[in-house]
């Protein structure tokens, strides 16, 4: 019995599945390699392939017989048509023997006797004949000589009942005897079969347009065959272009499909001979053709056309021969005016706007002063555009096409009673001219400029005047439904931008919401153009004037109410695509984590690369309007820009209410300066993450000069050009990826460094101060600087943030001993002054000589007369970098025998641009340890410190634009000439201008040891390619000033600037400074304009020796002298005395509560014809103790009039 006996004594089944016998006494390994293993599998196997063996079996018979069946079929087809092919013979030696010929080489071309002949061997011909039978070419040849002599003899048309399908099968015989294009048809032959392709179409072209694109595809292998085409006699020719013609001139129900087969044919064909295109032209109706290459394709999937299916090469070639036919059947202010052809061409054009863009010969493009230009960062060569094709193309970038879009616009009675909804016309103008701009981004600034040109036309009673274009599409767009919703509130942006969007208010449904979205961005696009060139003049008093006479730039003037209702649309559109970044783009929210741990590590980066299927900030930008390039970013940078150009136009001069630009009631403003500085702590994280690679700002910066020091002619730098280019797109992508997270994470930080205006400056500057305060503690742990020195001193010597400095020469040896120091700068630094003989002069630095050490070198670097003349000034005495600096720098260089590109030459440019960023270190010192300077720096200037700043989508809209009135603030008499060429009456070619500047260099003036030149050196640059044989007209003087302004302004100083620019940002961030305008940095800089608070100050105020304030609270007699005399001085003396005592007349941003040292008084001795004297260094007064205001008044004033500090007494 078993031990788990169950209460069976039957032993259970074992089933083996493993197919190995159990049997211990089974055969031998020898036994079993001779007979098979027999396992259940095994005989399921075999089972399977004896079943598949006999079911082949049984098919085998009949494939068999299948096969015998084809062939038969086959041979008794052949033997068939053979004997029709003997029978066709017959009849024509029959006839050729009637006609007396002997012959069948001598045959000539007689005409059948009668149509029932001509028809039987019409019917037998198409039975048997077939392109594969070589003898089949010569009969279709014989026939169509006999045929078209008997048509021509009888001067009839067949009857179409019944010869209908014959003659059907006749034409389709003939496309394929074409098609191959064998080398057995001769010229002549060619000739006869085109002839009787002709005849044929022309009789029944309804029957034949069902089959156009055999028909246009033979005849494009004709055409593709140069050699038949070129050396084709005139007769042949003449034939070919009539069988194109053939199909495309009757208007019939099968129309449709001939200009379809056309299309998709015959017109992707290369290289079409210029005469076989003027026939072309003068037969084909452009309206056909246009619906063809807009309409969906009959035999392809829905909605497909032609973008689908041909190449882009194709594509580019069909364009061009479409612009041909426009063009040769109308004038260019006629196509630019014709509905279908806006419509064609926009979606044409917008989708090979990649390869226009690219592919243009650069030698027969304008040179652009715009950013658009730079498409790509890379230097990958494209093959030029076919000379044809461009060409073509290159005409819809003219002034007359451009200027006269507008011109096919309805005559309007009245602006303001236009419809919400754009018409049709306002909707294909918007997209064809917005493509253009896309697909051309080199001429983006003429087309603009010529779409400013353009105009329409309003009826007032009987009288028609002209209405300028920007006054045009500022109605049409401020007409639509979509700029008063988001006028009236930015949330209603949201779900505008994107529909998919959670809907935080009702917004009514807009059914063309992609057509007003196109009619509001062609506005965006041109605004900014006329802004460049428009100055203040034009701009606040041109909307006033009615006088037609007037300029045109005053006419386009908006008013000013016009402008306000434009700026609020702005601001509420802006406000919502920085504050609703994420939402806007329908992506997740980039707090969302997949697990604890990504939770608590808080590397968001990290997850979003370790879900890249993921859909996140990593996706990328959807296009608005549905025009291919306008993206989101490129739609925030667009309107970031024009919002600050209006912006600053009305820093300038105000023309808006005090508070119009502020947005404060959509902020909860008690909480947010936390909020910000929270946000830049994250952003901090952010660049750690990425490895700390520094601003956007500075890395731009770093590409441009890249861009500026590859030299494509240098051989064998190609290798080196292209890791260049790898790793700068690296670095784009990065930079990418990084801005479309910090728009996620950081909306108030975008808002502060795009649209700074949104925050009350107060609010701005106390985040500016935060910001600072946190660097300093994330950099030495603690916010005190003498903790600081003392735990350097504790644990390593100051090293390099200690120096000696001669008095003589400061800012050379701060230049020497600091210029390494690079961020280094931001820590408290240690000065010694010393004099001649080295004697180190006596005092510890507490904060007080750090800031003579810097107030000393702004002193001396930015004064002229010191020899240095890095910086010089305007007529109002504003300073801004020498423009000639780097170019004197060359010149005396060249003088001296250095060749161009040498170590010296390179090491001497390189020092100047290094005291440039030098300098700037030192005013980003100042700014960062609140250190006011009495310096003053041009407008145009400032802007650049404050349009550096945005590195995230608006980053190029945010960059600095030279435009004219900022000209005003560099050169005076060259502003005033160009606004007199802008307005001139008459022709502007007289003046004899080209598009080339001179520059003056003085190399003579500059301290050198080279061999000094004597008189000036004058240097001509050209403004564009070819500058110099282009001449300045009334058609591009605008272009002409916009050059002029940028080559001024951005290109001449365009180095020493950047230099400057990159010490500045070494020290501040720029997407700090961007936080502020030009006149806000200028109060950064050196405080406010407005008379000192003296309450605030003697609030704010430190005493010492007999001054301090005893137990009893009360003010020494001769302190309270002290204030009375100085709230009795004027605002001027006011101004003096500060800048007496802290070196500036300008008081601190926030009060005196922030001034750095504070300001101190204390007793200067009890002589009563002692002056009071001062240590600017600590901002100390020394005042001796004065018994009477008088003598007190009378000293004081004295002392700060004679500017005196430590050398008077």
């Amino acid at each position: 019995m078993y031990p788990s006996f169950t209460g069976s004594a039957r032993r259970p089944r074992q089933v083996n599945l493993s197919g190995r016998s159990n049997n211990p006494f089974a055969a031998s390994a020898a036994s079993k390699q001779s007979a098979p293993l027999q396992t259940t599998q095994h005989t399921v196997a075999q089972a399977q392939a004896e079943r598949l063996q006999r079911y082949q079996e049984r098919l085998r018979p009949p494939a068999a017989g299948t096969i015998q069946r084809s062939w038969r079929g086959y041979r008794t087809r052949r033997q068939l048509k053979n004997a029709w092919r003997q029978d066709w013979d017959a009849r024509e030696v029959a006839d050729a023997a009637a006609e007396g010929l002997r012959a069948p080489d001598a045959w000539e071309p007689t005409p059948y006797r009668s149509e029932q002949d001509c028809l039987d061997q019409l019917r037998l011909l198409v039975h048997f004949a077939t392109q594969q039978e070589p003898g089949d070419v010569e009969r279709l040849i014989l026939f169509a000589r006999r045929y078209r002599s008997f048509m021509g003899e009888t001067d009839s048309t067949p009857p179409l009942d019944v010869w209908t399908f014959p003659l059907l099968r006749l034409g389709r015989l003939t496309v394929s005897m074409l098609r191959p294009l064998k080398s057995r048809v001769s010229p002549s032959d060619l000739n006869i079969l085109l002839k009787l392709l002709s005849a044929v179409t022309s009789t029944i072209p309804q029957q034949m347009a069902f089959y156009s694109k055999e028909y246009f595809g033979a005849l494009r292998g004709v055409v593709s065959n140069s050699k038949n085409v070129y050396n084709m006699h005139v007769d042949n020719k003449g034939a070919l272009e009539e069988a194109i013609v053939a199909l495309l001139r009757p208007t019939l129900p099968g129309t449709a499909a001939a200009y379809e087969g056309f299309a998709a044919q015959f017109l992707r064909t290369a290289e079409i001979p210029a005469d076989i295109l003027q026939t072309i032209s003068d037969n084909v109706r452009i309206e056909d053709l246009a619906r063809a290459m807009s309409n969906p394709l009959s035999c392809a999937p829905p909605n497909k056309t032609l973008l689908h299916t041909m190449n882009r090469e194709e594509l580019l070639w069909l364009v061009a021969y479409f612009i041909f036919f426009c063009r040769s059947t109308s004038t260019s202010r006629t196509i630019s005016t014709d509905t279908i052809f806006v419509s064609v061409m926009s979606k044409y054009i917008s989708y090979l706007a990649k390869d226009f863009a690219l592919r243009i010969d650069a030698s027969a493009t304008a040179f652009s002063v715009s950013d658009d230009a730079a498409l790509s960062p890379t230097t990958v060569s494209h093959p030029p555009l076919p000379p044809f094709v461009q060409t073509e193309v290159l005409t819809l970038i003219n002034r007359e096409h451009v200027s006269g879009l507008l011109a096919g616009v309805a005559a309007l009675t009245d602006l303001r009673k236009a419809s919400a909804i754009p018409s049709d016309q306002s909707t294909n103008l918007a997209v064809y001219a917005l493509t253009l701009l896309r697909a051309f981004p080199g001429r983006g600034d003429e087309i603009r400029v010529w779409l400013y040109y353009g105009s329409t036309s309003r009826k007032d009673g009987r009288v028609e005047s002209s209405i300028p274009a920007i006054k045009y599409h500022y109605h049409a767009a401020s007409q639509t439904s979509m700029f008063r919703l988001i006028k009236d509130d930015p949330k209603h942006a949201l779900t505008l931008l994107n529909p998919g969007a959670r809907r935080r208010v009702n917004v009514p449904t807009i059914p063309n919401r992609d057509e007003q979205w196109q009619v509001i961005l062609l506005f965006l696009e041109l605004y900014p153009m006329i802004l460049k060139v428009m100055d203040d003049e034009e701009f606040l008093t041109g909307a006033l004037s009615a006088d037609h006479t007037e300029s045109w730039a005053r006419r386009s003037a908006l008013a000013l109410e016009q402008v306000k209702d434009l700026t609020v649309f702005l601001k509420n559109l802006a406000f919502s695509m920085y504050w609703n970044a994420a939402e806007i783009a329908g992506v997740e929210e980039p707090e969302n984590k997949s697990s604890i741990a990504e939770y608590f590590s808080g590397n968001l980066v990290a997850l979003s690369e370790n879900h890249p299927d993921r859909k996140s900030w990593r996706s990328q930008d959807a296009t608005i309007a549905g025009l291919p390039g306008m993206t989101m970013s490129y739609m925030k940078g667009m309107v970031t820009g024009l919002l600050r150009m209006i912006y600053e136009r009305d820093s300038r001069r105000r023309f808006l209410p005090s508070n119009h630009w502020l947005m404060t009631q959509w902020f909860e403003m008690d909480h947010f300066i936390p909020a910000v500085v929270q946000e830049e702590e994250e952003r901090h994280k952010i660049q750690e993450t990425y490895g700390a690679d520094g601003d956007e700002g500075a890395e731009s910066q770093e590409d441009e000069v890249e861009d500026l020091e590859v030299h494509d002619n240098l051989i064998g730098t190609q290798r080196v050009q292209q890791v260049r280019n790898i790793e700068r797109l690296k670095r784009q992508q990065k930079r990418a990826s990084k801005r479309k997270y910090l728009e996620s994470v950081t909306p108030r930080l975008e808002i502060l460094q795009n649209m700074p205006f949104f925050i009350p400056f107060a609010t701005r500057v106390q985040i500016f101060r935060q910001f600072v305060l946190l660097d300093q503690i994330r950099r030495r742990h603690t916010a005190d600087p003498e903790l600081w020195r003392f735990t350097m001193m504790d644990s390593h010597p100051m090293g390099r943030h200690k120096a000696k400095v001669r008095r003589e020469s400061i800012f050379e040896d701060a230049f020497d001993q600091y210029y390494g120091l690079g961020e280094g700068l931001k820590e408290p630094i240690q000065i010694s002054f010393v004099d001649k003989f080295d004697t180190v002069e006596e005092g510890i630095d507490g904060g007080g000589v750090t800031k003579e050490f810097l107030t000393s070198v702004t002193n001396e670097a930015f004064n002229s007369m010191n020899g240095l003349d890095l910086f010089v000034e305007n007529d109002q005495h504003l300073l801004y970098p020498n423009p000639t600096a780097l170019d004197e720098r060359k010149e005396l260089l060249r003088q001296a025998g250095e060749r161009d590109g040498s170590q010296f030459y390179n090491e001497s440019t390189r020092d100047l641009l290094q005291r440039f960023e030098f300098i700037g270190r030192i005013i980003g010192k100042c700014l960062y340890e609140g250190i006011l300077v009495d310096i003053h720096f041009a407008p145009f200037f400032l802007l650049k410190w404050a349009l550096t700043g945005g590195y995230t989508s608006a980053s190029r809209e945010s960059n600095y634009r030279a435009n004219l009135n900022d000209l005003r603030d560099l050169d005076e008499a060259l502003y005033q000439g160009l606004l007199q060429l802008k307005n001139y009456p008459g022709n502007v070619e007289n003046m004899g201008l080209t598009f080339e500047v001179t520059d003056t260099l003085f190399p003579s003036d500059r301290p050198s040891s080279y061999h000094p030149s004597q008189s000036p050196i004058q240097r001509t640059r050209e403004l564009r390619p070819d500058g110099s044989n282009i001449p300045v007209t009334n058609a591009n003087r605008l272009t002409y000033i916009a050059n002029m302004a940028n080559h001024r302004l951005s290109v001449q100083p365009f180095a020493q600037t950047s230099a400057f620019l990159k010490g500045l940002g070494t020290i501040i961030s720029p997407s700090w400074l961007s936080m502020f305008n030009q006149h806000e940095l200028q109060t950064l800089v050196s405080g406010t304009d407005s008379a000192p608070d003296i309450a605030d100050l003697r609030r704010n105020t430190l005493y010492g020796g007999l001054y301090v304030i005893g137990d009893d609270g009360l003010e020494h007699p001769t302190i309270q002298l002290f204030w009375n005399t100085v709230l009795s001085f004027d605002d001027a003396d006011k101004m003096r005395l500060l800048k007496f005592v802290t070196s500036t007349p300008r008081a601190p941003l926030l009060g005196f509560g922030n001034l750095n040292p504070k300001f101190s008084i204390r007793d200067g001795g009890n002589d009563q014809t002692r002056l009071p004297t001062t240590s600017t260094c600590v901002n100390l007064l020394k005042l001796p103790v004065y018994h009477e205001e008088r003598v007190l008044r009378e000293r004081l004033l004295y002392s700060i009039n004679a500017g005196a500090g430590f050398n008077l007494s």
